[in-house]
């Protein structure tokens, strides 16, 4: 079967190839061998650069010119030689090691230190230094621009919706109200909060060898400070070093991260589920599409499909994101493969994360509120103002306050007639009587408006 679109096995390459097309560039197979090049050569000129091995003499300007080119042209035609050295092979490092020399076998300056590209270096040290940039730039390129647009978008609505008033639903049931705007106000912030948390992990990396003791390196250098040497490197990719490893990175900066996806994630999943009831319950209607249809058989529905989307690909997101972080860790003593064919899932990850985040905002993007339809909800709920009446009794030192107003309000609705006649009975200043007829369902939303707007 030919493979495009239509025949694709995952939809992620198939019907939602193109919402997630920026992150082809950094999770494919042509973004992680784009990175070993990066990191191979970059280690190259480094080592010509340090100026303490005399066998690796600094480059000329034109050699430089020339490594930096090979990384900036790199194609998916040189991602399929390699490939198809590693067909001999059957080893992708040392395949992308011989691509290089093969590449540059006509700089005369490169072949009289060819030997030196991957030197000292086990092939972790370059895929897990690869790994990182590919999770450091997506974040920053694909991930977090898509999760700003959802923040920047609640936040907007935190602002218009600030002083419109909502009956609150604790437990399914009419309780204290507040406005729409404070309830987007409150996804707002939390994926603020858990933004900024996602935003000071560092991701690690190492470079220290076969089982981490730098053995090699000494073995041909025992004078140079590889230590300092290597943290250099490293640091100047933009990673935090890592000094104490087996042979494989020991991925914990990674975990922490999809932990943190993870929970991001987890919170818009309560928020596709409060929206798409606020729809339910009528507080949202969502605008029109032209042309768009709801259901093939009941010509009046328009559902909250984008809400439901968003959930459910968030759901595989984790799957995938929690077994990572829960597996990454783990390595039998000084290495195993398991993790070399998990991190290739790296991608499926946030790529059903963005799927999500998109649904989100679109759906987001679709929402009108329905005054009437919250003023109906709250004028049918005069119950609420128990708690107000019943807390200023308390301040007034009236007896049995909770329990005269659960005598009254509980499980059965009452009207605003009703209510009124017990304020009028209430033996407290007349100030706050006052206070207490006045108001409404509508009006009694504490600071919710002024939170909103603050968000």
């Amino acid at each position: 079967m030919t493979h495009d679109a239509l025949t694709a096995l995952s939809p992620l390459d198939g019907r939602y190839a193109a919402k997630v097309d920026i992150l082809r560039r950094h999770f494919s197979e042509f973004g992680l061998i784009h990175n070993r090049v990066r990191v191979e050569i970059g280690w190259l000129l480094a080592l010509a650069d340090c100026g303490e091995i005399a066998e690796c003499p600094a480059f000329s300007a034109p050699t430089i010119a020339e490594l930096n080119r090979v990384l900036a042209e790199f194609s998916v035609a040189d991602a399929q030689a390699i490939k198809d050295i590693e067909a001999r092979t059957n080893h992708d490092v040392k395949a992308m090691e011989y691509w290089l020399k093969q590449r540059l076998a006509d700089n005369n300056e490169v072949m009289r230190v060819s030997e030196f590209i991957h030197f000292g270096c086990t092939s972790e040290d370059i895929n897990n230094v690869s790994h990182a940039l590919m999770l450091k730039d997506a974040v920053g390129d694909g991930y977090l621009p898509m999760l700003d647009q959802v923040i920047a978008r609640l936040r907007e609505l935190a602002h218009q919706l600030a002083e419109l008033p909502m009956l609150a639903r604790t437990h399914g049931q009419p309780a204290t109200p507040t406005t729409l705007g404070k309830e987007m106000a409150n996804i707002a912030a939390r994926l603020m909060r858990a933004r900024a948390r996602l935003a000071t992990i560092a991701l690690t990396a190492k470079f220290n060898g076969a089982v981490g003791n730098y053995n090699a390196h000494l073995s041909a250098y025992p004078a140079l400070d590889w230590e300092a040497f290597n943290r250099r490197f490293i640091e100047s990719l933009g990673l935090e070093f890592n000094a104490y490893t087996i042979q494989i990175e020991p991925h914990d900066a990674m975990a922490e991260l999809f932990d943190a996806i993870a929970r991001i994630n987890t919170i818009l999943v309560d928020a596709d589920r409060d929206i798409w009831q606020y729809i339910s319950l009528g507080y949202f209607k969502q605008k029109l599409k032209p042309g768009e249809i709801g259901s093939s058989t009941m010509p009046h529905k328009v559902n909250p499909i984008d809400f439901e989307n968003s959930e459910g690909n968030l759901g595989l997101a984790n799957a995938v994101l929690h077994h990572l972080a829960e597996k990454l860790p783990i390595s039998r003593l000084q290495r195993d493969l398991t993790d070399s064919t998990v991190l290739r899932n790296m991608g499926v990850a946030f790529g059903y994360s963005l799927l999500a985040y998109d649904s989100t905002l679109r759906g987001l993007n679709k929402l009108e509120a329905n005054p009437e339809r919250l003023a109906e909800d709250l004028d049918a709920a005069w119950e609420v103002l128990a708690e107000p009446v019943q807390t200023v009794m308390r301040r007034f030192g009236v007896p049995n306050p909770y329990e005269q107003l659960k005598d009254l309000t509980r499980g059965k609705g009452i009207s605003r007639d009703d209510l009124r006649r017990f304020i009028t009975t209430l033996p407290i200043p007349e100030a706050d009587r006052t206070r207490l007829l006045e108001m409404t369902p509508a009006s009694y939303i504490g600071m919710a408006a002024e939170l909103a707007k603050r968000i």
